[in-house]
């Protein structure tokens, strides 16, 4: 069924195959879509409609896009189906994580090899035992261009959960017991910072067979604050996006030579 009023236009989105490129970058606030934008070449504003900011340009003469995800893995997941309908089939989150593990410090980068499913949209794309895997070309690409850039990075698996108060105030919760629970499982089995998004979007992207990866600035580490360690709140997302925008280069030359 087709819901949108524009013709050629996907419902949530507003863009339609002519707006996007194959090459996506997908931010949470739809406010840094213009401060990536402007690491691509003659980039345009396409659409603005909810949460859902898209511009598109290009990388090397190629055509890439911008598209906010807004908060959470339901309307994360919503883009990545939309713009799959579009076309697309290549997407890097670009976003923010809290640091778990004692070594991720504040200004740091987390690239996620794989998510722990503690959230609800990824159940409605495949049953709990599949696991949440980001692309290995893609990790390899944000790997490369972190090192090249001189960022420290980390790369494991990251926690992912629908309620960011569950996460940073459990104790408030009825179900607070299991909450913490869960907390001292994902310390204790080495993950490495917590998010909301990129384990619906790693598990829609399997079922959507398209690739993606997420490169993560770590804002700070409740676990560093609790030890009494140095834990500066760092709101910068420059490098990271620096650090996607190269791994997009290196795919592009990459599937150019294919």
């Amino acid at each position: 069924m087709k819901y949108s009023q524009q013709e050629g236009k996907q419902y949530h989105i507003q863009v339609g195959r002519e707006d996007v490129g194959r090459y996506v970058i997908l931010p949470g606030d739809p406010k840094r879509c213009a401060k990536i934008a402007q690491y691509l070449d003659g980039a345009r504003l396409m659409a603005d409609s909810r949460e859902y900011v898209t511009y598109t340009g290009s990388l090397d003469g190629v055509p890439v896009s911008v598209t906010s995800t807004g908060i959470g893995g339901p309307s994360a997941a919503i883009a990545l189906e939309e713009l799959v309908q579009c076309g697309a089939d290549t997407f890097v989150r670009v976003g923010t994580c809290g640091g778990i593990q004692p070594e991720v410090r504040s200004g740091d980068v987390v690239i996620a090899t794989g998510a722990v499913r503690m959230e609800g949209t990824s159940r409605e794309y495949a049953p709990l035992e599949y696991p949440a895997v980001a692309d290995l070309g893609i990790t390899n690409a944000l790997c490369t261009a972190a090192k090249s850039l001189g960022q420290t990075y980390h790369t494991g698996v990251v926690q992912c959960k629908d309620s960011f108060y569950g996460q940073h105030s459990p104790e408030s919760s009825p179900v607070g017991y299991e909450l913490l629970n869960k907390w001292e499982a994902w310390k204790r089995l080495g993950c490495l910072a917590s998010e909301m998004e990129s384990a619906a979007l790693f598990t829609a992207a399997a079922s959507l067979h398209v690739r993606i990866g997420s490169c993560l600035l770590v804002m700070a580490n409740q676990e560093r604050e609790k030890a009494g360690l140095d834990n500066p709140v760092v709101h910068d997302t420059d490098m990271a996006i620096r650090i996607t925008v190269q791994s997009i280069r290196d795919l592009i030359s990459t599937d150019l030579q294919a």
